[in-house]
Protein backbone atom coordinates (compact mmCIF):
# COMPACT_ATOMS: atom_id res chain seq x y z
CA UNK A 1 0.00 0.00 0.00
CA UNK A 2 2.32 2.85 1.06
CA UNK A 3 5.27 1.54 -1.26
CA UNK A 4 3.09 1.27 -4.53
CA UNK A 5 0.82 4.37 -3.85
CA UNK A 6 2.68 7.68 -3.93
CA UNK A 7 -0.50 9.53 -2.00
CA UNK A 8 0.77 7.49 0.86
CA UNK A 9 4.54 8.37 0.79
CA UNK A 10 4.53 12.36 2.16
CA UNK A 11 2.01 11.66 4.98
CA UNK A 12 2.82 7.75 6.13
CA UNK A 13 4.85 9.35 8.93
CA UNK A 14 4.84 10.94 12.99
CA UNK A 15 4.06 14.23 11.18
CA UNK A 16 0.59 13.05 10.07
CA UNK A 17 0.03 10.24 11.84
CA UNK A 18 -1.35 10.43 15.14
CA UNK A 19 -1.08 5.94 16.03
CA UNK A 20 -1.43 3.17 14.64
CA UNK A 21 -3.74 0.36 15.72
CA UNK A 22 -3.11 -3.48 15.19
CA UNK A 23 -6.33 -5.58 16.05
CA UNK A 24 -6.53 -9.34 15.97
CA UNK A 25 -9.78 -10.35 17.42
CA UNK A 26 -11.15 -14.13 17.05
CA UNK A 27 -14.81 -14.62 18.44
CA UNK A 28 -14.03 -17.96 19.78
CA UNK A 29 -12.22 -19.39 22.59
CA UNK A 30 -9.79 -21.59 22.79
CA UNK A 31 -12.59 -24.99 22.06
CA UNK A 32 -10.70 -27.69 23.55
CA UNK A 33 -7.10 -26.32 23.05
CA UNK A 34 -6.95 -24.90 26.05
CA UNK A 35 -4.08 -27.17 27.18
CA UNK A 36 -1.52 -26.14 24.13
CA UNK A 37 -2.68 -22.31 24.71
CA UNK A 38 -2.22 -22.38 27.90
CA UNK A 39 1.38 -22.85 27.50
CA UNK A 40 1.54 -20.23 24.92
CA UNK A 41 -0.99 -16.89 25.89
CA UNK A 42 -2.27 -14.88 23.53
CA UNK A 43 1.10 -12.77 23.81
CA UNK A 44 3.08 -16.00 21.96
CA UNK A 45 0.19 -17.23 19.92
CA UNK A 46 -1.08 -13.83 18.07
CA UNK A 47 0.96 -10.98 19.47
CA UNK A 48 4.87 -11.44 19.12
CA UNK A 49 4.67 -12.72 15.66
CA UNK A 50 1.23 -11.55 13.84
CA UNK A 51 0.91 -8.19 15.37
CA UNK A 52 4.86 -7.77 15.05
CA UNK A 53 4.76 -8.75 11.79
CA UNK A 54 2.45 -6.25 10.61
CA UNK A 55 3.60 -3.50 12.85
CA UNK A 56 6.84 -3.97 11.14
CA UNK A 57 5.19 -3.84 7.21
CA UNK A 58 3.82 -0.97 8.51
CA UNK A 59 6.62 1.29 10.33
CA UNK A 60 9.64 -0.09 7.52
CA UNK A 61 11.29 2.08 5.15
CA UNK A 62 11.18 0.62 1.31
CA UNK A 63 13.57 -2.18 1.00
CA UNK A 64 16.22 -2.13 -1.75
CA UNK A 65 13.88 -4.58 -3.33
CA UNK A 66 11.27 -7.16 -2.93
CA UNK A 67 13.70 -9.98 -2.11
CA UNK A 68 12.97 -11.90 1.32
CA UNK A 69 16.57 -10.83 2.58
CA UNK A 70 15.57 -7.11 1.83
CA UNK A 71 12.46 -7.24 3.68
CA UNK A 72 14.04 -9.25 6.24
CA UNK A 73 16.53 -6.34 6.81
CA UNK A 74 14.29 -3.33 7.09
CA UNK A 75 11.68 -5.18 9.70
CA UNK A 76 15.22 -5.75 11.49
CA UNK A 77 15.56 -2.31 11.89
CA UNK A 78 12.24 -1.43 12.82
CA UNK A 79 12.43 -4.30 15.42
CA UNK A 80 16.01 -2.82 17.03
CA UNK A 81 14.23 0.51 17.38
CA UNK A 82 11.06 -0.68 19.59
CA UNK A 83 11.79 0.99 22.66
CA UNK A 84 11.50 -2.01 25.48
CA UNK A 85 7.62 -2.61 26.82
CA UNK A 86 7.11 -1.39 29.94
CA UNK A 87 4.27 -2.89 31.59
CA UNK A 88 2.00 0.41 32.60
CA UNK A 89 1.69 0.46 28.72
CA UNK A 90 -0.27 -3.48 28.74
CA UNK A 91 -3.03 -4.54 29.52
CA UNK A 92 -4.01 -8.25 30.00
CA UNK A 93 -7.20 -10.57 30.55
CA UNK A 94 -8.88 -13.63 30.70
CA UNK A 95 -12.73 -14.14 28.99
CA UNK A 96 -15.01 -15.57 31.50
CA UNK A 97 -18.03 -16.95 30.67
CA UNK A 98 -21.74 -15.15 29.57
CA UNK A 99 -24.23 -17.17 31.68
CA UNK A 100 -26.92 -15.17 29.14
CA UNK A 101 -25.33 -16.62 26.02
CA UNK A 102 -25.54 -19.76 24.09
CA UNK A 103 -23.14 -22.81 23.56
CA UNK A 104 -19.55 -21.81 23.97
CA UNK A 105 -20.33 -18.03 24.88
CA UNK A 106 -21.37 -19.86 28.89
CA UNK A 107 -18.28 -20.49 29.00
CA UNK A 108 -15.02 -19.08 30.54
CA UNK A 109 -11.27 -20.35 29.62
CA UNK A 110 -11.47 -21.69 32.99
CA UNK A 111 -14.66 -23.42 32.11
CA UNK A 112 -11.97 -25.54 29.53
CA UNK A 113 -11.49 -28.77 30.67
CA UNK A 114 -8.02 -29.13 28.95
CA UNK A 115 -6.78 -25.85 31.02
CA UNK A 116 -5.02 -26.07 34.40
CA UNK A 117 -7.20 -25.44 37.32
CA UNK A 118 -6.08 -21.54 38.37
CA UNK A 119 -4.70 -20.57 35.49
CA UNK A 120 -3.47 -17.08 35.14
CA UNK A 121 -2.70 -16.80 31.67
CA UNK A 122 -3.91 -14.12 29.81
CA UNK A 123 -6.20 -14.62 26.36
CA UNK A 124 -5.94 -10.53 26.25
CA UNK A 125 -3.45 -8.41 25.30
CA UNK A 126 -3.08 -4.66 24.73
CA UNK A 127 0.13 -3.09 24.54
CA UNK A 128 1.45 0.47 23.58
CA UNK A 129 4.97 0.29 21.65
CA UNK A 130 6.86 2.79 20.48
CA UNK A 131 9.45 2.94 17.51
CA UNK A 132 11.84 5.40 18.08
CA UNK A 133 13.27 6.55 14.50
CA UNK A 134 13.17 9.87 12.32
CA UNK A 135 9.90 8.57 10.67
CA UNK A 136 8.16 7.41 14.01
CA UNK A 137 9.36 8.81 16.85
CA UNK A 138 6.60 9.91 19.51
CA UNK A 139 3.53 7.77 17.32
CA UNK A 140 1.66 4.87 19.29
CA UNK A 141 2.06 1.75 17.92
CA UNK A 142 -1.12 -0.16 20.03
CA UNK A 143 -1.71 -3.63 19.58
CA UNK A 144 -4.71 -5.58 20.71
CA UNK A 145 -5.09 -9.24 20.33
CA UNK A 146 -7.76 -11.66 22.10
CA UNK A 147 -9.94 -14.74 21.87
CA UNK A 148 -13.74 -14.85 22.67
CA UNK A 149 -14.10 -11.50 21.65
CA UNK A 150 -17.53 -9.79 19.50
CA UNK A 151 -16.14 -10.42 15.88
CA UNK A 152 -13.33 -11.45 13.95
CA UNK A 153 -11.40 -8.88 12.98
CA UNK A 154 -7.59 -8.17 11.77
CA UNK A 155 -6.89 -4.92 10.67
CA UNK A 156 -4.61 -2.01 10.49
CA UNK A 157 -5.87 1.41 11.58
CA UNK A 158 -3.97 4.80 11.08
CA UNK A 159 -5.71 7.22 12.82
CA UNK A 160 -4.34 10.94 11.10
CA UNK A 161 -3.34 13.93 13.17
CA UNK A 162 -6.06 16.74 13.24
CA UNK A 163 -5.64 19.47 10.81
CA UNK A 164 -4.77 22.76 11.72
CA UNK A 165 -7.21 25.08 11.38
Amino acid sequence: LLFGNRIFGPIWNRDSVACVVLTFKEPFGTQGRGGYFDDFGIIRDVMQNHLLQMLCLVAMEKPASTSSDDVRDEKVKVLKCIAPVSMSDVVLGQYVGDPEGEGEAKLGYLDDPTVPKGSTQATFATTVLYVHNERWDGVPFILRCGKALNERKAEVRLQFSDVPG
